[in-house]
């Protein structure tokens, strides 16, 4: 799976958990540490990325002006060893619902996962 970290969400740790995974990471400051959210949004959906950020604003960008995305993991309120730990949950049991407009949401104990009609 390929994979795109926000600049809010982009430790060494979640990279090279995920890259040991065999997993393709590409960081957003890597790829531009000013990017919009939109940009962001742009590029993941156009390169098969799933967006993994902390930043609720992309939740106005998609249900209030209806931006096109593909997958975006929220991460809310975690450190930097929780996030590891919910994304390696999450692609255990949960990795074919990463797909299409799916929004996951993930707490502390909780993995919410929704998935927008086109």
């Amino acid at each position: 799976m390929k994979f795109l970290l926000d600049v809010c969400v982009s430790s060494r740790s979640l990279t090279e958990s995920l890259v040991t995974a065999g997993h393709e990471v590409i960081s957003a400051i890597a790829l531009d540490p000013r990017a919009t959210d939109e940009l962001l949004l742009e590029h993941a959906l156009g390169n098969d990325l799933v967006l993994v950020t902390e930043d609720k604003d992309f939740g106005e960008l998609i249900f209030v002006r209806d931006h096109e995305h593909g997958p975006i993991v929220r991460l809310v309120e975690l450190t930097v060893a929780e996030q590891v730990k919910a994304l390696d949950e999450l692609l255990a049991q949960y990795a074919g619902e990463l797909s299409g407009r799916a929004i996951v949401t993930i707490t502390r104990g909780r993995i919410r996962i929704r998935h927008r009609a086109n």
